[in-house]
């Protein structure tokens, strides 16, 4: 009866350990490499740098094999395109939450976890206790894959990063 107390006590303790391995995180930021396989098995790559702070600011900055930057403030995004000059502004269906995503998480394995957010599924593999990837199949049946190195988690992010002003001679396009 005692081991099986202290078996039940540490399985708990280990679910309970497993489903706040996210909760503690609060800004993240880490370069990526993005890469996207269509159906015809046709693969491209990105490379850049993410920051997000709370769960309502991300910018995605891709330096490869384009430079562009992604702004996702709560249900706004905008896209800079500098070498198009344009930026453009749309509303989002859905809400794109990274931490929605973690916190909705269940582990499958050690280094795990599976989450289901607006009907997709993803795969988030962690490394040393840091988000090491997310897989998951988009809208359009691609698979995405997005790999993480020089994760920090939980830096000060300063929130003027998250601002964006257009350039007078950009295009601005409304969705």
């Amino acid at each position: 009866m005692f081991y099986k107390l202290i078996f039940l006590t540490m399985f708990f303790l280990s679910i309970s350990a497993s489903a706040n391995v996210f909760q503690s995180i609060k800004s993240f930021q880490a370069s990526f490499e993005q890469t996207i396989t269509n159906s015809s098995k046709t693969t491209i790559a990105y490379k850049g740098n993410i920051y997000i702070k709370d769960d309502s600011k991300i910018l995605w900055q891709y330096k490869t094999p384009i430079v562009k930057n992604v702004y996702i403030l709560e249900n706004v995004a905008i896209i800079d395109e500098p070498e198009l000059e344009q930026a453009i502004y749309t509303t989002l269906d859905k809400e794109i939450n990274l931490f929605k995503i973690l916190e909705e998480a269940q582990q499958i394995n050690e280094n795990e976890y599976k989450a289901t957010l607006n009907e997709i599924h993803y795969t988030i593999t962690l490394k040393e206790k840091n988000i090491s990837s997310i897989h998951y199949k988009d809208e359009l049946e691609n698979n995405v894959l997005i790999t993480f190195n020089e994760v920090v988690q939980n830096p000060v992010i300063d929130s003027e990063l998250f601002k964006f002003l257009p350039p007078v001679y950009y295009d601005i396009i409304r969705k």
